[in-house]
């Protein structure tokens, strides 16, 4: 049997926390840049494959609980071709 995934530590929590609000920060700032609307954002990500209404995808960004993958498509469907990480 596989090893049991470890419960974050309130430390870690904090740690991923900043990361979270930047993940979050990068996709409303690319968004903003490219006057793109949720409602667009969701069209956009159709052409990956990615069947989530607006709503759901606001829900998202704002929770900052997304995965790596999801904001990588983000950023394709934005047409983003590069970021700066710091």
């Amino acid at each position: 049997m596989g090893e049991r995934p470890r419960k974050r530590t309130a430390s870690q929590t904090d740690v991923y926390g900043s990361w979270e609000e930047t993940a979050k920060e990068l996709i409303v700032e690319k968004m903003y840049r490219r006057r793109l609307t949720y409602k667009e954002l969701a069209r956009r990500l159709e052409q990956y494959g990615i069947d989530e209404s607006p709503d759901q995808i606001n829900r998202k960004v704002n929770r900052k609980r997304f995965s790596a993958a999801f904001l990588l498509a983000c950023l394709a469907a934005m047409d983003v071709k590069s970021i700066r990480i710091m």
